[in-house]
């Protein structure tokens, strides 16, 4: 006979079960919990070696980098002549420009306004035949208002185009009479080539030397030349490169125990030899751009010194060492191989020159001959004579920036003459973080150099992908260039400057008579006033832009022109104050239509001439010398138009002109604002240099001139 549990025991043994099941439980989430952390440090440690490989090959692929640059470094320097044979030759076709300009582009200008479609104008709405007739009514007279409308806005863009294109005109004109001017100092050079001159002869040499395409860029280029045209023989010195050009290291190996590059030595035998090899081919090349340019018949025979530029071992005297000599007669040079010879062997022996033992420590040799043994004139880029600047070659000032550049610690190279995209020279700041790449335009003008000229730069550098460009010159910049390179990756070079970083860095050069430069840095006199100066340098010129501005003063040559433009029809009140700071000077210095000039003259009202709606004259120069700004302010004309606002003031600027009128700038300004009914379109602010620059305004008052002049500390109603 069975006998059921009792009560409380079925109780306890369903207790011990759920017990049992939550100790399982709970064994089972430990269990998982370590494996899910035994899988959490499993990916943790391969997420680590993988960072780690990635890291390593990353650090492998950048030693194998460098050891390639090192390799393919030696292998340019082994293949120097043999590649500079394969170069085009140099030809005086290369220096002359084409006889063509930009072509008109007048923009939005040549745009016609359209007119007013009549189909869009029907009438609106009317149960009634009187409302009908009011509507057709409304709707003709809507219709006729915006044609006549229509028509006034093309009659100003026809008589703002016709403007424009007379500029332009006048433009092109002036551009190519000066490109023919260019192309007929060439041809006066090959006749003088062809006649046997000294001078057109170094000259032409010369630049068949900085213009080769078959000298690396990063090599030196410094010549002095002198050309006896009895003997037909060019006599020159020719810069080569230093023991430094051939890398020291010849590979890189990355090290994983001690996370660190190891640079392994070239063998100092090898780079010995290679050096003087290298240095070998340079004079063979020089000697074959040469005559490979002398497509006259000017040269019979060539004689190349080659020095680097260096510290005496003897006297520790910076001074030209020279490391080979040789004089090449025609003959005997073009028959030579020199894609196949050894440059050592083909220069001391085919050419009895003679070559340096030791050039890697400087052991000099006596060149037979020097240009200053010709008795001619002898054209030197560099040297002890302090250069003039305004008379340099273009090419040789080029060159001289390039050698600023490498003396500041940068690595620098002039650019092809053609095809440069207006790159003059391509340097490279080597600094981590600042430097990068930068591009650098030299411009030789005796004047200011025109905004247009910084504006084209900023271009380059955004199509060059560029960390930087720099516009050098031995001239000025206006407050225009200024203004416009504020805020920009651009650095502006004056002469002045130009001058004083030559001197800080070793090197040579003046402006003109005044050695070590001249004072300059302020807008006014002949600073911006002048007219512009030719470009004898490189790069482009400035553009369109030149009119007649009536009534200005008489020996006015130093004043500038501010001649302000807008659309729409309101009438405004153009007004000027001299101010310290944010402070006017006195009354006598704000100038509006109750005082029409500053007592010293240097601001005055001016009657506009078109497409100016107002317009100041300002002399720089004369400013008071307490004052540091100019600010330009705009009110609308209460009695002309009560009741307007500055809305529709828009597409407003002020063009900057000399007192002949020539447009030398163009500077933006802000649009006007519905309420609005005064406006400060900016200032010229005094800068350290002497310079001034233009800072756009854009603070807007709703209580018009009144209000706007009380914060400069005038109160008008007392004026």
């Amino acid at each position: 006979m069975s006998r059921r549990s009792g009560g409380m025991v079925g109780v306890w043994a369903e207790a011990q079960r759920q017990q049992q099941r939550r100790v399982e439980a709970q064994d089972r989430y430990q269990r998982e919990e370590e494996r899910r952390q035994r899988a959490y440090q499993r990916d943790v440690a391969r997420s680590y070696r993988e960072q780690r490989a990635a890291y390593r090959e990353q650090r492998e692929a950048d030693a194998r980098r460098r050891t390639q640059e090192l390799d393919a470094r030696v292998e340019v320097l082994q293949g120097l002549l043999a590649a500079g044979c394969r170069a085009p030759a140099f030809r005086a076709g290369a220096l002359t420009r084409a006889e063509q300009v930009e072509a008109f582009a007048p923009g939005q200008l040549g745009v016609p306004v359209p007119l007013p479609d009549p189909n869009q104008y029907q009438a609106q709405g009317g149960w009634t035949a009187a409302r009908r007739v009011q509507a057709q009514a409304e709707a003709r007279a809507r219709f006729e208002h915006d044609w006549h409308a229509a028509h006034a806005v093309e009659a100003q863009r026809q008589q703002q185009l016709a403007s424009y294109r007379a500029q332009y005109e006048q433009w092109a004109e002036a551009r190519l009479g000066e490109i023919r001017r260019h192309n007929a100092t060439i041809a006066e050079m090959t006749a003088g080539l062809r006649d046997g001159d000294p001078g057109a002869a170094v000259d032409y040499f010369s630049a068949a030397l900085y213009a080769s395409t078959a000298w690396p860029e990063d090599l030196p280029r410094q010549v002095s030349a002198a050309y006896e045209p009895g003997a037909r023989q060019l006599v020159l010195n020719w810069e080569l490169p230093k023991y430094g050009v051939v890398p020291e290291s010849k590979s890189v190996r990355y090290m994983p125990s001690t996370d660190q590059d190891k640079e392994t030595a070239r063998p100092v035998a090898q780079r010995r030899a290679l050096y003087r090899d290298m240095l070998a081919q340079c004079v063979l090349l020089a000697l074959h751009d040469l005559f490979a340019a002398d497509e006259f018949g000017a040269l019979e025979s060539v004689v190349l010194n080659g020095f680097v530029d260096d510290h005496e071992p003897a006297t520790g005297r910076q001074a030209q060492i020279f490391l080979a000599t040789v004089m090449a007669p025609r003959d005997t040079f073009t028959a030579l191989h020199l894609g196949q010879v050894s440059a050592v062997d083909c220069l001391v022996d085919g050419l009895r020159g003679q070559f340096s033992p030791r050039p890697d420590q400087l052991t000099a040799v006596r060149p037979s001959r020097v240009p200053e043994d010709v008795g001619n004139e002898v054209v030197t880029h560099g040297g002890d004579e302090e250069p003039d600047l305004y008379e340099m070659d273009p090419v040789a000032f080029e060159s001289l920036v390039a050698d600023l550049f490498r003396a500041m610690g940068m690595q620098a190279v002039t650019t092809q003459r053609s095809n440069d995209g207006g790159v003059d020279v391509d340097a490279l700041d080597p600094a981590p973080i600042r430097g990068g790449k930068i591009v650098v335009q030299v411009k030789r003008y005796r004047n200011t150099v025109p905004p247009t000229a910084v504006r084209d730069l900023y271009g380059t550098v955004q199509d060059a992908g560029a960390n930087k460009g720099v516009l050098v010159t031995t001239s000025k910049f206006g407050p225009g260039s200024h203004t416009f390179a504020n805020g920009k990756p651009l650095e502006l070079v004056s002469g002045s400057q130009l001058v004083d970083l030559l001197g800080r860095h070793g090197l040579r050069g003046r402006l003109g008579s005044q050695v070590g430069g001249q004072a300059g840095g302020r807008l006014g006199g002949q600073s911006v006033a002048g007219s512009m100066a030719t470009d004898t340098g490189t790069g482009r010129d400035s553009g369109p832009g030149r009119r007649t501005v009536p009534e200005v003063r008489d020996g006015a040559d130093d004043q500038n022109v501010l001649g302000m433009f807008w659309s729409g029809t309101v009438a405004l009140d153009v007004c000027a104050l001299v101010c310290r700071g944010d402070q006017v000077l006195d009354d006598d210095h704000f100038v509006f239509f109750n005082n029409l000039r500053t007592p010293d003259g240097a601001v005055r009202a001016l009657p506009p001439a078109a497409p100016d709606r107002a317009a100041l004259g300002v002399s720089f120069d004369a400013l008071s010398e307490r004052a540091d700004r100019l600010v330009i302010v705009a009110a609308v004309d209460p009695v002309t138009n009560p009741g307007a606002d500055l809305a529709g003031f828009t597409q407003a600027g002020i063009r900057l002109l000399d007192a002949a009128g020539t447009e030398l700038d163009r500077l933006d300004v802000s649009d006007g604002r519905p309420h609005e009914t005064a406006l400060v379109l900016g200032s010229f602010r005094r800068r350290v240099s002497g310079d001034w620059e233009f800072v756009m305004g854009g603070k807007g008052y709703r209580g018009g001139l009144e209000e706007l002049v009380q914060g400069y500390g005038i109160d008008v109603a007392e004026g």
